[in-house]
């Protein structure tokens, strides 16, 4: 009986082992094509207590906005649209929701010539 009830514990824990291995993993990385502005200075969002990147997607009638992620990347490209929105922006990166937004962790911004 405490045979069968070891090796009943050390089942349960490798498999909550294997489920946080899992939850880490790396998520996929995909391209959005948008409108990058700034959430505070173009956009005017009431929450928007600083500057950060917004890219707005649009696919049919609506829009979905990425809030960038404060990343070196992410720095380097928010002169270029904090006092006027720039279209055709392509990031690449990974998304996620957190606290109701979408969030948008950038490898790579590439803006129209």
């Amino acid at each position: 009986m405490r045979r069968c009830l070891a090796w009943s514990v050390a089942l349960v824990v490798l498999c909550g082992l294997a489920g946080l291995a899992r939850a880490d993993e790396a998520k996929p990385e995909q391209t959005l094509k948008g409108t990058l502005a700034c959430a505070k200075c173009v956009l005017h969002e009431k929450d928007a207590t600083h500057c950060q990147s917004v890219l707005q997607v649009k696919d049919g009638d609506k829009t979905t906005s990425y809030y960038l992620t404060d990343n070196d990347v992410a720095k380097k490209a928010h002169p270029k649209c904090c006092t006027k929105a720039v279209e055709n922006v392509t990031v690449l990166g990974t998304t996620e929701e957190k606290d109701g937004k979408m969030w948008l962790t950038a490898s790579k911004i590439e803006f129209p010539e």
